[in-house]
Order: C-alpha cells, then structure tokens, then sequence
C-alpha cells in the first residue's frame, strides 16, 4: 500500500488551509454583503460568528480528517463503516465538484479584467457604460469557455503535482503574495482623499439599524468564507502529521481568513467613499463600481491591476482546494493515479461550468430556468455555495458530536495540542450551538 502524502510542516498546512478558506468569498463576497448590511455592524457580528461557530466547526472537520487519514468519505466510513454517514461524505465531495464548475467562471471573470486592467481598459469605463462592459463581457460565450478551461487548467497543474510538490509548494508563494498585494492596496486605499468616510462606515456600527438579517448574513458569511462542510478541511487534515498541534494550526488558518476579509474591507470602502459612491451595490461592486473608481483616480492602472491580480491569486488558493477534494477521493477509493483523479475531476467541472457560462448568453432557458425563475448559475449558487455547505457542515457537527463523540475527538486533538484550555466550550458549540446558528442560516433562505 502506498504511504499517503503528507504536508511537508506545519505551515504548509497553514498556508494551503488559508488559502482553500481565502477566495472571491473574502475580497469579492465580504464586501459587498457587508455594504448592504451596515458596515459596521456587519463586521462585529462576522467577527462573533468565526469564533462562536466558524472556529469549533473548523477544528471539528480538521480532527476527523487527520485521525482518519482518509477523503470525506472515507473518513465517515472508517467510524461508521456500516451505516449512512459516508453519504455525507459523497456529498460533500459532490458539493466540490459542483463549487469548483461555476466558482472557476467567476475565476475566470477575474483573470479576463486583470487583462482589462493592465492594458489600460478601464481608463474608457464610466458609471454610465461599466455595466454593458461587463454583460458584453460576460455574454462572450467563447471567451468565458476559454477563460473557464484557463483556470481549471492551471488547477489541474498545481494539484496533479502532489499535495508538498504541488499544493503546499504554490501556496508557499501565493499566499505570502497574495498578502503583499492587499498590503500594497490598503495603503494606496487609505491615502486617498475622502477615506476616512469609509472608514467610519466600516468602523463606526450605528445599533439602531440592526436587524436579525444581518446577523443571519454575518453568520453565513463566517460560515461560507472557512470553506466548511464539504470536505475540504477534512482532506487536507488527512495529511497533517499527528504531532502537529492541530488547535493551533486551525487557528491560524481561521485568523488567516478573517484578517484578509477585514483587509478586503479596508481597501474597498475608502476607495468607495472617495469618489462619493453608495456601498450597497451588491454582487456588481467589483466588476461594475470598482473599474469606474480606478479610472478616476491617480495610479488607477496600478491599483486596478494589483487589485485583479489579488482576486485571480485568492480565486486559484480556492480551486485548488475544491478539486483536491475531489481529487483525493478518487486517489482513495477508486485507487486512480493523482494526474488522472485531477484530469477527470477537472474535465467534469469544466462540464459542469459550461450551463453555467450559458447563463449570461442570449439564451432565454439558462438565463430564466422553468420553475425556478432563476439562472442556471443563480441556482447553482443558491444549492451548493449556500444550502449545500449549510447541510454538510450540520451533519459535520452531528457526526463529530454525537457519533464519533467529541471525547474522542478530543483525544485526537490532543496529540501534538496537548491540554486544550477550551474544550468544554468547543464540545458545547459542536454538540448545541453550531448546530442551532447552522440551522438559523438554513431557515433564513426559506423564509426571508
């Protein structure tokens, strides 16, 4: 039997883990669901959400992958080799897949505007034609199949090349690069005249105008943003050492996440408020708002450019995690070589992802589907990015509460951890609240 692949140390894991956590979820989602709720108050109830759930479920998922050693559903199957739990494991890897077809469209989105962007496009973009700029942009059908198969492509190279010569190699420099340019960013952000208003916005929380929407958003959007319930963190503590402190290593990865979506943050409001624009422009900030403020601006070319090049490198750390998911299990269970597990699961994305691109098309059936009244792409979104992680990350918590049991599961946390100061409440959030803030997010997409 094949020794299983393992990260090289401990903060290759760290920075592999962050970098399957960051993505658009952080630099692109972050925003624009903290602009329509408040700002502020977004904020502090997003910083709750990570510790009171965000956290405990992490380290949950991270034990089980390790103490297993296996994909998710082998890891589900390796307790409970008789039962039905490895169908949440089948899940789980079916999310991925599902995940990486459409995120890699909207990878692709970022890398065409970083061509935009450095070839001096976005100096002709005004508020008045950002917005036909991008449908015609987006409804380039062959384009978007290319840029689709472009970064699936470069996902397939990195992963088929192992977890330490592939993963945690590229995420060495990705990451660290990826934190230069939001650094670079903020400062650029920061000095522009009028930032101080956004920063107000971001940091002054006004309770008058809190809602329990917002607290269910800032909930999700910790959820979402730690790439929780499908799989991921379990496959890739299959291949942290046992005498790594685990805690420790989750805890990092979960600061990681969140310090890069409050940067996101700082960088995107000022330059908001700088040219007197409203936060709340929903999904569009990115691509119909923020080209406008970079042609207004003195160094726009440069701003523009780093901030694309930041989006492409978050969008990359997370498809890699998504096919490795996949990946893995087929390395697993279906004892396939690594480049060919990577090559399938990437031929099926891009499968996958084609509707998805059809979305933004002229073709009336996948940009209104029958029954649904929503696009291919919005249903999609709305299934796996939202209902699907929900769901998985609930039977997660259940499994590693009630079935494994969290005693044992703080017996494998302790390897490498020793004492863990918090326990009693980790047990508690795992077993109680995680499971109860899950199911509130869960509800709230059904009667909102």
């Amino acid at each position: 039997m094949a020794t299983r692949d393992k990260w090289g140390s401990k903060i290759g894991f760290i920075l592999a883990a962050s970098g399957s956590a960051v993505g658009l979820g952080n630099i692109w989602r972050f925003p624009y669901t903290a602009g329509k709720n408040g700002g502020a108050l977004f904020l502090l109830f997003y910083l709750i959400s990570i510790l009171m759930i965000g956290l405990p479920v992490l380290i949950a998922e991270t034990s089980l992958g390790r103490f297993s050693g296996k994909n998710p559903v082998g890891a589900f199957k390796s307790i409970r080799p008789k039962g039905q739990w490895k169908l949440v494991g089948y899940f789980g890897v079916i999310t991925g897949v599902m995940i990486l077809s459409f995120y890699s469209m909207i990878a692709g989105w970022t890398l065409g505007y970083f061509y935009k962007a450095i070839t001096g496009k976005f100096k002709t973009m005004t508020s008045a034609n950002a917005e036909q700029i991008f449908t015609n942009f987006a409804g380039n059908t062959a384009m978007q199949i290319f840029l689709l198969a472009c970064f699936l492509g470069l996902t397939i190279f990195v992963v088929s090349r192992g977890v330490s010569a592939g993963i945690e190699k590229y995420a060495r420099v990705l990451m660290p690069g990826l934190f230069i340019l939001l650094l670079l960013l903020l400062f650029r952000s920061l000095s522009l005249e009028g930032a101080s208003k956004g920063l107000e916005f971001y940091l002054k929380p006004d309770f008058s105008k809190l809602t329990p929407g917002i607290i269910i958003d800032a909930m999700g959007q910790a959820f979402f943003s730690l790439s929780l319930g499908m799989g991921a963190m379990i496959t890739y503590g299959s291949y942290l050492k046992n005498d790594e402190n685990l805690v420790s290593a989750t805890a990092w990865v979960a600061f990681f996440d969140t310090f890069i979506a409050i940067l996101a943050g700082f960088i995107i409001f000022p330059a908001i408020f700088s040219q007197g624009m409203s936060p709340d422009q929903g999904p569009a900030l990115v691509f119909n708002i923020l080209p406008v403020i970079f042609a207004n601006m003195p160094g726009g070319i440069v701003f523009g450019s780093l901030f694309f090049l930041l989006l492409c490198i978050a969008a990359l750390t997370s498809t890699v995690s998504l096919l490795e998911v996949a990946t893995a299990y087929g390395i697993d269970e279906k004892k396939w070589s690594r480049k060919k597990a990577a090559l399938i699961v990437g031929a099926l994305s891009l499968l996958f992802g084609i509707p998805s691109v059809l979305s933004y098309a002229d073709i009336p059936f996948f940009q209104k589907l029958p029954l649904v009244n929503m696009s291919f792409f919005g249903l999609m979104d709305l299934l796996w990015s939202n209902l699907a992680l929900s769901i998985g990350a609930l039977f997660l918590a259940i499994f590693v509460g009630y079935v494994w049991k969290t005693s044992n599961a703080l017996k494998e946390i302790a390897k490498g951890t020793g004492k863990f100061k918090f326990a009693k409440f980790w047990s508690i959030s795992v077993k109680f609240l995680g499971p109860l803030l899950i199911i509130a997010v869960l509800a709230s997409y059904f009667f909102k």
